[in-house]
């Protein structure tokens, strides 16, 4: 199955806003349960969740949007 071209060096896709969702909300849900479980309980900061994964959601996409085509950082299309 052929790959379909990555966005360009400034420019975002759909693709990118759907793997920026899917990082934002996995990563602050396993971040959040292991620091919440080593402290010994199991109890949910709904609003620390949402933080998190803001801040992770807003990385994913700055980094995506701050690549090229080939994933490289900074670096203009060729």
């Amino acid at each position: 199955m052929e790959e379909k071209e990555k966005s360009s060096f400034l420019s975002l896709d759909k693709k990118d806003a759907l793997k920026a969702l899917l990082v934002a909300v996995l990563g602050s849900v396993l971040g959040l349960v292991q620091v919440t479980l080593d402290a010994g309980s199991l109890a949910f900061d709904w609003k620390q969740i949402g933080l998190t994964a803001l801040a992770a959601a807003g990385a994913y996409i700055l980094k995506n949007w701050l690549s090229n085509s080939n994933d490289q950082f900074l670096k203009t299309e060729k």
